[in-house]
């Protein structure tokens, strides 16, 4: 599920041992912010303002976009961002759009 065993936050810790299998960790902080204050390794960026286009791009268009297989409906997906605001938007976003 897009929480970790049906808890919506992680630590840092629970993040590591998630990103040893194979989830997609998405960071929807702009990306000025990427640039000011650093990319996660192994995460792809995905600003919040384009998270439900991108959820809804066709899959080849989301390869060539994101260098990254577009996750299907039930693949595990973590969500990431400065505060934990936005990627609380992000699950939501991603719940609407059917994502388990």
């Amino acid at each position: 599920s897009l929480c970790a065993a049906g808890a919506p936050n992680l630590s840092y810790q629970e993040l590591k041992d998630l990103k040893k299998a194979s989830v997609l960790h998405i960071d929807v902080r702009e990306r000025w912010e990427i640039d000011r204050f650093g990319k996660i390794p192994e995460s792809i960026n995905i600003p919040l303002g384009e998270l439900m286009d991108a959820l809804q791009m066709d899959p080849t268009d989301f390869k060539e976009r994101y260098n990254q297989k577009m996750p299907s409906k039930s693949d595990p997906v973590v969500f990431s961002c400065l505060a934990g605001t936005r990627s609380k938007q992000a699950l939501s976003f991603a719940m609407s759009l059917g994502f388990s």
